[in-house]
């Protein structure tokens, strides 16, 4: 998991469809803050499918309509990051932060922001807050995203910390058992990865990440036709992720 994949789960509803039509304003009968909702949804969905210049101008309408709604500046947010516009991004994370105090899910994103702007100390503390907050129900999640976090600054032995926290709350949950899988490999625990990614896939389904660790794991231990099969499977199965390109360049081979 990179940085940018950090765990996210917002208090934002997503929209089912674009079918209905954007507002140029407020639509009958509705509210600053019902039309507000409308265009977070819309925005979201053309996020989704890449159209970030309609989720900017449709979220702005959204800021216009209902500026201390935490899920309108929360989704501003995710949009200007998204683009590249990292001022805009930070106000309105901050922002989302500061209305949308009491709500975990907010808090969780605006330290997953903070994290991939650099600032992991402050990242660390909001997320550790956000798993002790008792109102949060997946605090398992709070602690990958530390993890993840601590280990971008290097602290490896923190991340492994953090990652064994999240299985004791969920066991097997997949992206704590890859991450220790991938520290494992990094410290050259060959046979320890091969276990996580064996247990990752015992209860899991596959990912692209889960089986190019088992890969090199078996390719370091030696093992060249268990290796070949993992390769396969990544080919195979997922042909157009970026550990099937490193495979066809001929990376880690």
């Amino acid at each position: 998991m990179t940085l940018k994949s950090l765990l996210a789960v917002t208090a934002v509803l997503l929209g089912s469809s674009l079918a209905a039509c954007v507002n140029t304003g407020l639509a009958p009968g509705k509210t600053g803050a019902e039309a507000a909702s409308v265009n977070v949804q819309l925005a979201i969905e053309y996020m989704k499918i890449g159209k970030l210049a309609a989720a900017r101008d449709t979220i702005e309408r959204g800021l216009k309509q209902d500026p201390n709604n935490a899920n309108v500046q929360l989704t501003a947010g995710l949009i200007y990051e998204r683009l590249n516009e990292t001022s805009k991004a930070e106000r309105a994370y901050s922002a989302a932060a500061r209305l949308g105090r009491q709500d975990p899910n907010i808090q969780n994103n605006y330290a997953g922001f903070l994290c991939r702007t650099g600032k992991a100390v402050a990242a660390e503390k909001l997320f550790n807050e956000v798993a002790r907050n008792p109102v949060y129900q997946t605090p398992e999640v709070a602690l990958v995203n530390a993890g993840v976090c601590v280990e971008s600054i290097g602290d490896a032995v923190d991340a492994q910390r953090y990652f064994t926290r999240a299985l004791t709350i969920k066991p097997n949950m997949p992206e704590a058992v890859l991450q220790l899988g991938n520290l494992a490999m990094d410290s050259g625990d060959a046979a320890q990865a091969l276990d996580y990614a064996q247990r990752y896939l015992a209860v899991n389904p596959p990912t692209a990440e889960v089986l190019w660790l088992g890969f090199r794991a078996q390719r370091k231990l030696g093992d060249a036709t268990a290796a070949a099969a993992f390769a396969r499977r990544v080919q195979t199965e997922f042909p157009n992720s970026e550990q099937a390109q490193l495979m066809r360049s001929g990376v880690d081979r």
